[in-house]
């Protein structure tokens, strides 16, 4: 799959089953984990995997059609004085210039990230904005896919993001997300985060490095997460 490639929109056949029992694990996940490291990680959401070649996973009848999308803000986006990029982006045929920031160490986590694992891009954000921004911030073609918002599951007023949909091992995938509402399905992959804006002295993406580095060399990832969690 090449990097313009979109993952199928299928209906998600465990939805009701693991809905409450979700939500729940999503509550104890974000407590226990945000102990152990009271930081933060860059808003921008991505997969990182173990080292494989990502395919278009298998499809099913089952297809389910995503709702309009949102209407956009139609307030023209503020200018600030440091941003790192400016993108311009159509919103009902007006160009706006959507400023950016990009988070302290950033350069350096996306490298390492890189190296240790297969990441892809996985947001609920629409490609329009997302995928110019992530051309200017990754440099090192770390995003092996990018994944919008029309790869995404609309479920109960979410979009969420169904790892079975992407062909790998659940046991070897993590998801690094700010919302427990975009991992509902598998909350026991994810590494729960905050969102960050414009903390200069933030160093979470440097204090996150040593454990992504341990959980590169694991064979089944939940064994390590659980035990964070446990903490």
């Amino acid at each position: 799959m090449d990097n313009t490639s979109i993952i199928t929109q299928v209906a998600n056949p465990k939805e009701e089953e693991i809905l409450s029992s979700c939500h729940e694990k999503v509550s104890q996940s974000n407590s226990s984990l945000k102990k152990h490291r009271n930081r933060s990680i860059f808003s921008p959401f991505f997969c990182c995997f173990r080292d494989y070649n990502v395919e278009p996973p298998a499809t099913n009848n089952k297809t389910c059609s995503l709702p309009p999308p949102a209407e956009e803000n139609n307030s023209p986006p503020k200018p600030i004085s440091n941003a790192d990029f400016i993108v311009p982006v159509e919103i009902d045929g007006t160009v706006h210039q959507v400023y950016v920031l990009k988070r302290p160490h950033v350069d350096e986590f996306l490298q390492k990230m890189g190296e240790l694992f297969e990441c892809v891009l996985f947001t609920a954000s629409l490609a329009k904005y997302a995928d110019p921004v992530a051309d200017l911030l990754d440099q090192w073609g770390v995003f092996r896919v990018r994944l919008f918002r029309e790869s995404c599951v609309f479920h109960r007023g979410n979009y969420v993001k169904d790892l079975s949909r992407l062909g790998r091992e659940l046991n070897k995938v993590i998801i690094v997300d700010n919302s427990p509402a975009s991992y509902i399905f598998h909350p026991e992959n994810a590494v729960p985060v905050q969102s960050w804006f414009d903390d200069v002295t933030d160093t979470e993406l440097l204090d996150l490095l040593p454990l992504f580095e341990g959980l590169s060399k694991e064979t089944d990832i939940y064994s390590v997460l659980q035990s964070l969690r446990a903490r």
